[in-house]
């Protein structure tokens, strides 16, 4: 046979990229038509595409997939069902107990063919502050979803993690280790545990954010929680309106279905907005939602009346300013923004200081920075132990700035190493790519922004952040290691040609 005789398959023009196979000095042949099991012919002409043609085509897809829907809300119900009557008499929050074990059981069933489905289900599960438990525990439904999310992520998660990523594991183990001295010194159990938790705040929540960004879910998860943050702000926006309503011009936060505190929904609503307002490309929401989840976002931080997040807020705004990730007109329109939020924050507190309340916020913070100072110096080496407040004797309360914190709980030692920890988190973000590393500093920084007004290890407030800097890192590294492997949006279309073709 001669090299003319070869049949070799072509693409005929006529058929949108249809092998055929040509033989030389032959007429072309077309395979025969593919058929469904309904009869329909799959194969397109001219003139040949029918209504009915694509209903046979998408009918049992439709069928196959509300089935399936039906079948998870089955089975979710019975799950709520069974644990709650299980859990109704020995439970703190029996229904939210009910709802997580819910939740946790379904995205398991799921994890066969979904490995991530507990990470991803979990991510809403980090803005509820309420507090779920069994036979006296204490656990927050926001701890109980990032230390799920965490086990699933360390064992399915992608590997090896990238440089900047281990960089920041690396930097949280130094604060780590310098907190390991005043659990040496001080040993009560809270404090273990304490150390454990901080922990899993900063280093656990980077590998779950790392393990959803690196897997592709970098979009979902990000919508998962913009959008429970924009659910939590009409609720906020509702409870303000029944309290204006009756003349209370006061701090407003939800009451039902779940009660939380202005401080907490403030610095959630703040770390969400960051989020639509840099909408990063890669993350591909349109600019109607965006703008939308923005604005009815920062609604609920004003009606909040938190001043943290609202400085925290404006601080990751300059972020986004200098790093220029926005047209001139955007960043002037919310450089103009900072103008109201600061007369608003100003007002707020001169407002305190002339009533000379000895009661209100801002004296009642500096009796208790002066009584945290004079605690400090019994111990001012490896500080009185994680958690302290909690320990008779000492304390009853949670200092309310986060350096201070740090250092009457493990002394200079412990706060030398979270200045160190904080400075290179900063440092390594700010060098990332600024695509994915603009989101990353502007969340991170506006976290230890609010902690100067207000308290720092609190559960949510600090795992978000981080949730929300590990799937940038994710995302990037997925970038990465596509671009290494060559696959572009060109190779990925040449890729879903038939496998006949010539390419």
């Amino acid at each position: 046979m001669t090299r003319a005789n070869v049949a070799r398959p072509a693409l005929d023009p006529r058929s949108s990229g249809t092998p055929v196979i040509v033989a030389s000095g032959s007429v072309p042949v077309r395979p025969p038509a593919r058929t469904c099991d309904t009869g329909a012919n799959l194969t397109e002409g001219p003139g040949m595409s029918s209504t009915s043609e694509r209903w046979a085509i998408r009918h049992p897809r439709i069928v196959d997939w509300w089935a399936g829907t039906w079948r998870w809300v089955l089975l979710a119900f019975g799950a709520v069902t069974v644990i709650y009557l299980l859990l109704d008499r020995g439970a703190q929050n029996g229904p939210m107990m009910a709802l997580v074990i819910a939740a946790f059981v379904v995205a398991a069933a799921l994890t066969s063919s979904k490995p991530l489905a507990i990470v991803l289900f979990a991510m809403p599960g980090l803005l509820i502050p309420q507090r779920i438990g069994i036979g006296g525990g204490d656990l927050s439904v926001s701890d109980a979803a990032l230390a799920a999310a965490f086990g699933t992520a360390l064992l399915l998660g992608q590997r090896p993690y990238s440089r900047p990523l281990r960089s920041l594991l690396m930097l949280n183990l130094v604060y780590q280790f310098a907190t390991f001295f005043t659990v040496l010194v001080n040993p009560y159990v809270a404090n273990t545990v304490e150390w454990v938790h901080a922990w899993l705040l900063v280093s656990g929540a980077l590998i779950v954010g790392w393990a959803v960004g690196a897997a592709g879910y970098g979009r979902l998860a990000l919508s998962l929680i913009v959008f429970t943050a924009c659910a939590l702000a009409v609720l906020t926006l509702g409870q303000a309106a029944l309290q204006y309503a009756s003349g209370n011009f006061g701090p407003a936060a939800p009451s039902w279905p779940i009660s939380m505190h202005k401080n907490f929904v403030g610095t959630v609503f703040a770390f969400a907005a960051i989020v639509a307002y840099l909408n990063p490309d890669w993350v591909g929401w349109t600019r109607a939602w965006s703008r939308f989840a923005f604005w009815l976002l920062i609604a609920g931080v004003l009606v909040s009346q938190s001043r943290q997040a609202l400085i925290g807020l404006m601080a990751a705004v300059v972020i986004a300013v200098i790093r220029r990730t926005h047209s001139g007109r955007s960043r002037l329109l919310l450089l103009l923004l900072l103008i109201p939020a600061g007369w608003l924050i100003i007002s707020m507190v001169v407002e305190q200081v002339q009533s000379q309340n000895q009661h209100n916020s801002v004296f009642q913070r500096l009796d208790w920075f002066r009584e945290v100072y004079h605690f400090w110096r019994e111990a001012p080496i490896f500080g009185h132990g994680l958690r302290y407040w909690y320990q008779p004797g000492n304390l009853g309360y949670q200092p309310p700035q986060g350096e201070l914190e740090v250092l009457a709980s493990a002394g200079v030692v412990g706060l030398a190493a979270f200045v160190v920890m904080w400075i290179g988190i900063l440092l390594v973000l700010w060098h990332i790519d600024p695509r994915f590393g603009t989101l990353a500093v502007a969340v991170v920084f506006c976290r230890l922004v609010q902690a100067q007004f207000d308290l720092f290890w609190v559960a949510a407030q600090v795992s978000i952040p981080f949730v929300i800097a590990g799937i940038c890192l994710g995302a990037m590294a997925r970038e990465e290691r596509s671009a290494d492997e060559g696959i572009g949006p060109s190779a990925q279309a040449s890729s879903r040609l038939p496998s006949g073709a010539m390419r």
